[in-house]
C-alpha cells in the first residue's frame, strides 16, 4: 500500500521500533504542517492510507473529495478534525483506537511538570542562576493547597492521584456521572463551576473539546479565582473563552497560568507568550518517545489489519457494509 504520514515534525516515526510494522509498504512522510487544501490534495493524491498525528491536520470534505485513491485513515483517540460523514460517502474507512481505560501518562506528567515549574517559578530561577544573579525570588509550596479538577476523565483521575501524593486536597467539578465517580474515589466535589474556581489554588482542565464544552471556561469563572491561584491547560485551548485568559492574567485573577495548547497550532506567536505570569510550552503533553511508540504501534496495527482484509477500530462501519 501507498501510505502517507502527515505532521511528523521531528521526523521521529521512522526511528521507532513500531515503524517496522510498515515494512513492505511504500511510506511517504511529511515533516511540516500544512492545512491548505490544494497542497494536501497534491501531496496525498496517490495515498491509499493516511496516518494522522493527533488533531494537527483537519481532514475536511473538500479535501476528501479530491482523494479518490484514499481508502483508510488511521489514527488514535478522538477525531473532531475528521469529516467522518464525508469519508463514509467516499468509501474511506476511519480507524481510531479509543484506548479505553488507558490515559496518556505523558500528559499527566507534563501537567505536573507545569504545576511544579509554575509554583516554584523554575524558568525565572534558572534564568537568574545562568545570569549570575542566584535566587530570583520565592515560589509556593503545594502541600495543603486545593487542586481543582475541571473535568474528571482518564487523565484527570491520574492527575488527582499524583495530587494526593503531594498532599493536596482535590476538588472536582465535571459531568454528573464523573462527579459521582470522583466522590466514590474519595475526592471532594464542588457545588458548581463557580465554587470550584473560587476555592481552588490550582485549576487544571481535563475535558474533550465538543460543542457543549467550547468556551466553558468563561471570563466570569476566571475572575472568581484567587490572585495567587493558577490555571493549567494541557487539554484543549478551545475550552477557554477566546481572549479570556489573557485578559484575566492582566487583571491578576488568576495570578498565573501554565498552558500547553493553543487555538491555532503551530503557534509561533501568541498573546500569552508576552505575559510574564504565563508559562507556555508548545503542545508537548503527549510528545515523548514512549508515548509515540504506544500510539503509533496501535495506528500501524490498524493499517496492517486493513491490508489483511480485517479492518479494526472502525469508526464508520457503514463503509464495511458496502464492501
Amino acid at each position: 500500500m501507498k501510505i502517507a504520514i502527515l505532521d511528523d515534525v521531528f521526523d521521529v516515526l521512522r526511528t521507532l521500533p513500531c515503524f517496522r510494522k510498515l515494512d513492505g509498504h511504500e511510506v511517504t512522510i511529511w515533516n511540516d504542517h500544512v492545512q491548505d487544501t490544494d497542497i494536501l490534495a497534491e501531496r496525498l493524491r496517490d495515498a491509499e492510507a493516511l496516518v494522522l498525528i493527533r488533531e494537527r491536520t483537519r481532514i475536511e470534505a473538500a479535501l476528501v473529495a479530491r482523494l479518490p485513491k484514499l481508502r483508510l485513515i488511521s489514527q488514535r483517540s478522538v477525531y473532531p478534525h475528521i469529516d467522518v460523514p464525508a469519508c463514509t460517502s467516499a468509501g474511506i474507512i476511519v480507524s481510531s483506537d479509543m484506548h479505553a481505560g488507558t490515559p496518556s501518562h505523558a500528559t499527566v506528567e507534563l501537567t505536573w511538570a507545569l504545576i511544579l515549574a509554575a509554583a516554584r517559578r523554575l524558568p525565572e530561577q534558572i534564568a537568574s542562576a545562568k545570569a549570575g544573579k542566584w535566587q530570583w525570588g520565592m515560589g509556593h509550596t503545594l502541600r495543603g493547597k486545593v487542586l481543582g479538577l475541571h473535568g474528571y476523565g482518564r487523565i484527570a483521575t491520574e492527575v488527582a492521584n499524583v495530587g494526593r501524593a503531594f498532599g493536596l486536597n482535590t476538588l472536582v467539578w465535571a459531568r454528573e456521572e464523573s462527579r459521582a465517580r470522583a466522590r466514590a474515589q474519595g475526592h471532594a466535589v464542588a457545588d458548581s463551576a463557580e465554587d470550584l474556581y473560587g476555592r481552588a489554588d490550582i485549576v487544571t482542565l481535563h475535558m474533550r473539546l465538543v460543542p457543549p464544552t467550547r468556551g466553558i471556561v468563561t471570563a466570569a469563572l476566571l475572575a472568581r479565582m484567587k490572585p495567587d491561584a493558577m490555571l493549567v491547560n494541557t487539554s484543549r485551548a478551545g475550552l477557554v473563552e477566546p481572549g479570556a485568559l489573557e485578559a484575566a492574567l492582566r487583571a491578576g485573577r488568576p495570578g498565573f497560568a501554565a498552558v500547553d495548547v493553543y487555538e491555532q497550532e503551530p503557534a509561533l506567536t501568541h498573546p500569552l507568550f508576552a505575559l510574564p505570569n504565563c508559562l507556555c510550552t508548545p503542545h508537548i503533553g503527549y510528545v515523548t518517545r514512549e508515548e509515540y511508540q504506544l500510539q503509533f504501534s496501535d495506528i500501524f496495527d490498524q493499517i496492517v489489519a486493513y491490508a489483511a482484509g480485517t479492518p479494526i477500530n472502525v469508526v464508520n462501519p457503514e463503509v464495511l457494509a458496502r464492501r
